[in-house]
């Protein structure tokens, strides 16, 4: 199963519209995944009509019609891993160990909101995964989006890519 993973898209006040490699990476894949911050309705719409299965929450810059179709935590198993997805973990010092209290039950955590790409393990058990913003660099030298693979109930294959410079 191939996932794509994106976060804090933040159309169309970051960028005009998803950077078409990324689009090319929503057909093939099995699952997106976004962490929030949408900013419009129309992202979501999008990502609706060209994903096969679409997992998402709402961040904190998102208002009520996002929030009206989105949870602020989304769970699902895909292939045998539980997953998580949420826009904030608060403060990188501590997240580690705050995220697994939090989240138990999960194997992975998708989440969002510094633009800061993110991988890590907490307890040995839990992968935290923030795929950095594909629009909006903000202290970062790239943009970003995350791919990755389920296979045989194992996650494997977490890639970060970086997008070219947009003109």
């Amino acid at each position: 199963m191939r996932l794509l993973l994106m976060s804090d898209t933040h159309v169309p006040l970051r960028a005009k519209q998803l950077p078409e490699e990324l689009l090319t990476q929503v057909a093939r894949a099995d699952v997106v995944i976004h962490a929030g911050d949408w900013v419009d309705t129309a992202t979501l719409d999008l990502l609706e009509a060209r994903s096969r299965r679409l997992i998402g929450v709402y961040g904190n810059n998102d208002g009520p019609p996002l929030r009206a179709r989105l949870p602020e935590v989304a769970y699902a198993e895909l292939g045998g891993v539980r997953f998580g997805v949420v826009h904030e973990t608060g403060v990188a010092r501590g997240r580690e160990a705050r995220c697994a209290a939090r989240f138990p039950e999960l194997d992975v955590l998708v989440f969002g909101h510094s633009h800061i790409p993110w991988d890590s393990m907490a307890e040995e058990r839990l992968r935290l995964l923030n795929p950095g913003s594909p629009t909006d660099r903000r202290r970062q030298p790239h943009c970003t989006y995350m791919t990755a693979e389920v296979s045989a109930g194992r996650l494997t294959g977490v890639e970060l890519h970086r997008l070219p410079p947009r003109r």
